[in-house]
This record gives C-alpha cells, sequence and structure tokens, in this order.
C-alpha cells in the first residue's frame, strides 16, 4: 500500500497541486535562465561557422567554374 504524503489527510488538494507546480516552475526557470547565455555564444558560434562554410565553398565552387578569357593581340 502506497502511504499518503501527508498521514493525517487521504486527498491531495488543489492547493498542494498548485504548490509543487511552483517550485518546479521555479527550479526550471532558475536552470534556463543559467544556460540562456552558453546557448547564445553556441547559436553565435554556430552561425560564425555556417557562415564561413558556406564563403569557403562558394569560393571554391566560382573558382572551378569561371571561365578564363585570353585576350591575344597581333
Amino acid at each position: 500500500m502506497i502511504k499518503p504524503v501527508r498521514p493525517e489527510q487521504d486527498r491531495v488538494e488543489i492547493a498542494d497541486i498548485r504548490a509543487k507546480l511552483e517550485e518546479i516552475r521555479g527550479d526550471t526557470v532558475e536552470v534556463a535562465e543559467r544556460a540562456r547565455p552558453v546557448a547564445m555564444m553556441a547559436g553565435a558560434a554556430a552561425v560564425v561557422v555556417l557562415v564561413g562554410a558556406a564563403f569557403l565553398l562558394g569560393r571554391r565552387r566560382g573558382r572551378r567554374k569561371s571561365t578564363w578569357v585570353e585576350v591575344r593581340r597581333r
């Protein structure tokens, strides 16, 4: 048999549920606030890497597909 959280009452009141949800919510908000700067830096680094890779790949492709025209005068 499962023991009730509060032995004097067998019922769980809505206030108990709300209090526990607020406690959990407070913990998650704290963790999210601490993780936000790290996530922002990681996102910025990822954008820089993607833009750099696109630049280098586009530059390489441009070199391969560019046409060389040689003009000779007589």
